[in-house]
């Protein structure tokens, strides 16, 4: 009697490569891209690199007003109410919700732009000189109706993408969305001085 000897089909696993992701922004990046790609790295030491790349002194007064304890926002927590009358008979719901839904729509057609409406927004680079007025200490002279107001203003005028951020940090929450740690941010820029803002 013959034997039958039965081969055994194996099935190889296909590992899909990832692609590299590109350190390359442009010239004067919006904040957002910078903290989406040191975000995306997976290595601490990688995040640390590219925040020493793209370093200005915008970005590290996000991560001042976020990460350190004794820099206290005067603007109220929470939803940041809408306030442009023109718009509200289209729109009800607060500024929050409108800048929420501009990324969402972003998020939804996989791009950065919402097309017409982002021309001639301005950026966190351009208008962090002004970050002062909302933080304990910064200017006292301020009326809360007033800072509240000049807030409100310059959320308006950002790219969503960028007012974004600026929400998420007047409540210390930055990064519920971005994968940046106190720790990284000291290592980056040794040059801060944690404490004492108050």
């Amino acid at each position: 009697m013959a034997t039958v000897t039965t081969k055994k089909a194996t099935t190889q696993k296909v590992i899909p490569v990832q692609e590299p992701i590109s350190e390359d922004l442009p010239a004067n990046p919006f904040t957002f891209e910078v903290l989406n790609l040191v975000s995306k790295q997976r290595t601490n030491a990688k995040k640390v690199e590219l925040l020493k790349k793209y370093e200005h002194p915008s970005i590290k007064s996000i991560f001042i007003w976020n990460f350190d304890e004794t820099t206290i926002s005067v603007l109220p927590s929470g939803d940041v109410p809408y306030a442009e009358t023109s718009e509200q008979n289209s729109f009800s719901g607060t500024l929050s919700e409108k800048i929420n839904d501009a990324v969402s729509k972003m998020s939804e057609l996989g791009t950065n732009s919402l097309g017409s409406q982002d021309q001639g927004r301005s950026s966190i680079r351009k208008e962090y000189k002004k970050f002062y007025n909302f933080v304990k200490g910064g200017n006292s002279d301020l009326s809360s109706l007033r800072r509240e107001s000049m807030f409100i203003n310059i959320l308006q005028g950002l790219h969503p993408l960028e007012a974004e951020i600026l929400i998420l940090v007047k409540d210390k929450k930055l990064d519920t969305k971005y994968k940046i740690t106190k720790q990284i941010v000291a290592e980056a820029y040794p040059d801060i001085q944690w404490g004492n803002r108050g």
